[in-house]
């Protein structure tokens, strides 16, 4: 089913986040790739695959969505029915269908995919957000269609920002210092993580951010050495380390900032922690260069990290990949990784966030990190917020 009203063509592109060029030169530059690649569309089903072509954003992502991108021509968008009027209002192009609750979206989206005469179709094998029966769904609706691997298309093509992609990155960050230095401000004894993450999420939304695709990390004492751990209402103590990080977000593109406290005075295992942090998080800042492979940062953070003695306290990535995101990963990690053999070339327009953590796993974590444009001539740190651990 397939209407547009007065009142819903009237909506058209009128909460899209950039003008409607943009997206066209998006689509254009995909269905080059799609045409290389022999295939007469590609479907896409990731929620940010689908907002990168064609704007369209919302926090029902949960239930079906696909948007085809044939060769040539118009995207054709599929969405459920109550996701109609705010799918007009994102995007650029009227060809948007619906399927209702108790329907197949799988049956839909097979009915309108032969109405388009498509007999080469690619999907994202890899993509993460439809389940194995949804796709064993689609596979069986699609009879008769050959199925290609269209993995990576999108992902390659998000990896450089547009102008416009870079303007929206760098509000984002200033929300994000605002609401880490409100965190950092509320870190004190006897004040509890909730407390700090009040502080901080208020700080950061009024400040302008959006939703964010994941919350903010906020842990103290031995859990603070507990990757991935949040705010549990613990409340702070004399010697207790806080690991604070958070990313926000503006019209979809997020940025990522990490900080570490502590009350009273560190000990020295944990200075020199932070100390070994805040030397690698600099060289790999003066490695992020045009034309180096997207190893060689991490290679000289891992080189500084097991100089010191800390190998055992790292053993990650020392960088990922950052623009529009949704829950549950506010990086796009998935895209494109700062890691050991790893030999994309760093380009200009490049978006990275580099957390260097150090952890005695139980016990504490210390850490730094900078959300960074990848430049002409190197590397432009979005925050001014000082690095060093705050003592409170």
């Amino acid at each position: 089913m397939n209407s547009i009203t007065t009142s819903s063509a009237s909506l058209a592109g009128s909460a899209a986040v950039f003008p409607a060029q943009e997206f066209h030169a998006r689509a254009a530059a995909l269905q080059a790739r799609i045409r290389q690649e022999g295939a007469d569309a590609l479907l896409l089903t990731g929620p940010e695959n689908i907002f990168w072509v064609s704007g369209r954003q919302t926090a029902g992502y949960f239930a079906f969505q696909a948007l085809l991108v044939p060769a040539d021509g118009t995207p054709l968008l599929l969405v459920r029915q109550l996701e109609e009027t705010g799918a007009r209002a994102d995007v650029w192009f009227d060809d948007i269908h619906t399927w209702q609750d108790g329907q197949d979206p799988a049956i839909e989206l097979a009915r309108l995919l032969r109405g388009q005469g498509i007999s080469r179709l690619a999907t994202e094998r890899a993509g993460w957000f439809v389940s194995p029966q949804m796709m064993g769904s689609l596979e069986a609706a699609l009879g008769g269609i050959a199925l290609l691997d269209g993995s990576g298309w999108v992902e390659r093509l998000r990896m450089v920002k547009s102008s416009r992609e870079l303007q929206a990155i760098r509000h984002a960050a200033q929300y994000a210092e605002a609401g880490m230095a409100a965190a950092l401000a509320a870190c004190r004894a006897g004040a509890s993580e909730n407390e700090i993450a009040a502080a901080m999420t208020a700080a950061t939304i009024t400040a302008g951010s959006e939703a964010m695709a994941m919350e903010p990390l906020i842990s103290s004492g031995p859990r603070s050495g507990i990757p991935h751990a949040t705010w549990r209402r613990r409340q702070l103590g004399a010697g207790d380390g806080i690991f604070l990080e958070l990313a926000a977000s503006h019209d979809r593109y997020h940025a990522a900032l990490m900080r570490a406290a502590w009350v009273g005075t560190p000990p020295d295992a944990a200075q020199r922690m932070m100390d070994t942090s805040l030397r690698a998080l600099d060289a790999a800042l003066a490695a992020l260069r045009p034309g180096e492979p997207c190893a060689a940062p991490h290679e000289v953070v891992q080189q500084i990290i097991d100089a010191a003695g800390f190998t055992a306290a790292f053993r990650k990535r020392s960088g990922y990949s950052m623009g529009a995101a949704f829950a549950p990963d506010w990086g796009e990690g998935a895209i494109l990784s700062l890691f050991t053999g790893v030999a994309t070339p760093l380009e200009p327009g490049m978006v990275f966030h580099l957390p260097i953590t150090l952890r005695d796993y139980g016990r504490f974590t210390v850490g730094v990190s900078e959300t960074v444009i990848v430049t002409e001539t190197g590397a432009e740190p979005l925050s001014t917020l000082p690095r060093q651990i705050t003592l409170c």
